[in-house]
Order: C-alpha cells, then sequence, then structure tokens
C-alpha cells in the first residue's frame, strides 16, 4: 500500500514538473512570435551644405591664425570634429588644385589638371549636377578667377586646368544659381570674340561687373553672377577688403530663399598664391580673411540647425611652418615667425607639398567627418549624410 502511495505521489509531482515545463515553452514560443521592434534614433535632416575650400591651407597656415594679430579666437575654434585628408591624386604623390577639387565635386580621384574628368578623359558627374530637387539651388565663390580650377571643377568638364575659355562656357547653361569671383576676361574678351555675358543673361543671370549686390535685394526669380576683376582679385595686402566674408554672407542670404536646400563652396584661393610667393605676411592674411567667411557660414548654420558645414583643403603650399626666430644663433622661443621649405624663395614658385591637410566639420552628421580618410571621401560623406 505504501509502495502504491509513494508511486501515486511521484506521478503526481513529476506531471506538475512537466506541466509547468510544457507551459514554460508555451510562453517562449509566444515571446518568439512577437515582433521585436528596434528603435533607431531619428537621423538628423541636412537641407543645405557648406564647403569651404581653404587652397593650399595645411595645420600651419592654420595656425597662424592663433599667433599673427588675432585679438580674438578664430573661428576654427568653433568646430566641434576634426579629420585629416589624404591629398594625393591618381596620378601624382602631390595633388594640384584641379585634381583637389575633383575629388570635393565627383568623389574620384583622377589625374593632375583635370577639370570635371576621370582619369580616361570623361565627363563625371559633379555634386551640383546630381541633386534634382526641383527647388534645389548651387552657389560658388572665389578670390580667384569664377574659372579657375577649384570652382571650375564643380560645373566645368575640359581636360586640362588653363583652358579657362572654355570652362567659362559651361557656366551659362550649368545649374550654378550664384557665382562670385573674379575671371571677367573669360567670359567677354575670349580668343574665340564671344561675349559670354548676354548669353548668362539669356539663361536668367543678373550680371554685375562693378560690385556685389546687396543683402535683402536678391530674389529667386534670377541668377546672380558677380566678375569683378579680369583674372584673380586683388589679394588681401593689395587691398580687397572684406569681399569673401561679404560675398559668402550674400550667398547665403540668397540660396536659403530656397525650398528645398542649397549647396555653396567658398574658395580662398589666395592663400595658396601666397604660398607660392612664399610670402608669410600673404598667407597671415588670407588665413584671417577666410576665418571670417568661416564665422558668416557658421553664424548661418547655427541659427539654421539643418545646415552641414565642412572646412578643408585641396592641398598644402610652401611646406610653411612657423617657428621660433634666432638671435646670435640662439633659439627665441617667444618670437614665432613663419618661414617655407629651404631655398623656397630662389625657385620661381614655391611647390605643393603632400603633407596631410585638416577637415573641420560642424553640424549634423559632422562626426562623420573624424578620422584620417582619401580626400575623395569628403564627397562620399556628404552624399551618405545629406542622401543627395
Amino acid at each position: 500500500m505504501k509502495k502504491i502511495l509513494f508511486c501515486a505521489s511521484l506521478i503526481l509531482i513529476l506531471g506538475c514538473k512537466a506541466t509547468k515545463e510544457v507551459e514554460k515553452i508555451k510562453e517562449i514560443e509566444k515571446i518568439k512570435e512577437v515582433e521585436i521592434v528596434k528603435i533607431e534614433p531619428e537621423k538628423p535632416v541636412i537641407k543645405n551644405v557648406i564647403l569651404l575650400i581653404g587652397d593650399g591651407m595645411g595645420l600651419s597656415q592654420v595656425s597662424s591664425s592663433f599667433y599673427f594679430g588675432a585679438t580674438e579666437e578664430p573661428n576654427f575654434t568653433r568646430f566641434p570634429y576634426i579629420g585629416l585628408s589624404r591629398t594625393s591624386s591618381a596620378s601624382h604623390k602631390v595633388t594640384d588644385s584641379a585634381s583637389g577639387a575633383v575629388a570635393f565635386a565627383s568623389g574620384i580621384k583622377t589625374y593632375n589638371g583635370a577639370i570635371g574628368m576621370n582619369t580616361r578623359k570623361e565627363h563625371i558627374e559633379t555634386i551640383i549636377e546630381r541633386v534634382e530637387r526641383p527647388d534645389f539651388m548651387t552657389g560658388l565663390v572665389a578670390t580667384s578667377s569664377i574659372t579657375h580650377a577649384t570652382p571650375a571643377c564643380f560645373y566645368a568638364h575640359v581636360t586640362y586646368r588653363y583652358k579657362e575659355d572654355s570652362i567659362a562656357s559651361y557656366m551659362p547653361k550649368s545649374k550654378v544659381d550664384f557665382f562670385a569671383g573674379g575671371g571677367l576676361r573669360f567670359f567677354n574678351k575670349r580668343e574665340d570674340g564671344k561675349d559670354l555675358l548676354p548669353v548668362l543673361s539669356q539663361n536668367g543671370f543678373k550680371v554685375d561687373t562693378t560690385a556685389l549686390g546687396k543683402i535683402g535685394t536678391l530674389t529667386t526669380n534670377n541668377k546672380y553672377a558677380y566678375l569683378l576683376a579680369d583674372k584673380g582679385l586683388p589679394s588681401k595686402l593689395e587691398g580687397r577688403g572684406d569681399f569673401l566674408p561679404n560675398a559668402t554672407k550674400l550667398a547665403l542670404d540668397y540660396l536659403s530663399k530656397s525650398k528645398d536646400g542649397f549647396f555653396l563652396m567658398v574658395e580662398g584661393s589666395q592663400i595658396d598664391w601666397e604660398g607660392h610667393a612664399s610670402n608669410v605676411q600673404g598667407v597671415v592674411q588670407e588665413v584671417r580673411d577666410f576665418d571670417k567667411a568661416l564665422g558668416a557660414a557658421l553664424d548661418f548654420a547655427e541659427k539654421d540647425g539643418q545646415t552641414l558645414v565642412v572646412v578643408t583643403a585641396d592641398h598644402e603650399t610652401g611646406g610653411f611652418a612657423l617657428s621660433p626666430m634666432q638671435v646670435r644663433k640662439q633659439w627665441q622661443y617667444d618670437n614665432i615667425q613663419g618661414s617655407f621649405y629651404q631655398n623656397s624663395k630662389s625657385l620661381p614658385s614655391a611647390a605643393h607639398t603632400a603633407t596631410l591637410v585638416p577637415v573641420f566639420a560642424y553640424g549634423p552628421m559632422a562626426e562623420s567627418f573624424a578620422g584620417i580618410y582619401q580626400n575623395n571621401e569628403i564627397f562620399h560623406k556628404i552624399i551618405k549624410a545629406t542622401g543627395w
């Protein structure tokens, strides 16, 4: 009898355990059937991109703005993310401005001298040409001619950078809505005898060859062309004034009226030219001027909240360095001077170098520009961030 009771109790206990195990399995199966939705953080909306290029601007050129003539902290300090760009072209370890600009404008490495061309000398689409939004607007500002290597790579397609007449012929029917710089002679004093100023007007541009327009007066019914010098504009040392920051502000005032956003490229062209001339004061003044343009871009972006600002260089020029002065064979560590690589002044022109150059970023997705990468990755990072 005891054996029978023991067996019955054992069966009852085991049955309860089995029932509980079955219930657990059923609960697990129910959980598996429930769709688990992973909540991703919302991607920041980027409506506008401002790309500022300091031509020939390496880390020492940037550093000069901290030591020479600055009464306030440079605007470079306002960028929360910094990277380094590897500048070599497809054809050379030391790039030129044309190949460097193609990397930014089209996302590829190409040969030195190419304007909107790949290594097979085929047209390659630019960032200005690829955006298909109906009310999207674009602008270019430079202290060089607007047909010079850097700005040209955003709208033209020619095999060699010095064909500036050919480059100018692309502008009237381009997707550019606003441009300001020099280069008038390549539109109205051309070797083929054509005058492209009326052609610009026929294609919706209001052309001004005397001065920048006033903020608040530009309307989206027109495009705007400011050609304010035959070739490049005067240097800062020659009295250019505040053209670069003022043109940047004017462009932003106009382009920000777009419903679908805008792309603006601003080039401090003559940092490079003063580097070629081994002119320390020239480099210092051009970098300070460029820094003012950065301030205008950052002020806009801070208020707007949907603007990505990226600052970089196509290459460094002259091997510029900041070193202590030497007096009676003693280093004077409190006295800084700018200098260029050895014998640069004895040559017709100081050369570009292969050093890595800085990348500064502010705004939505700015963190993606931290790190070390090839120069053409800047294009792809912009495209990925914006969805353009």
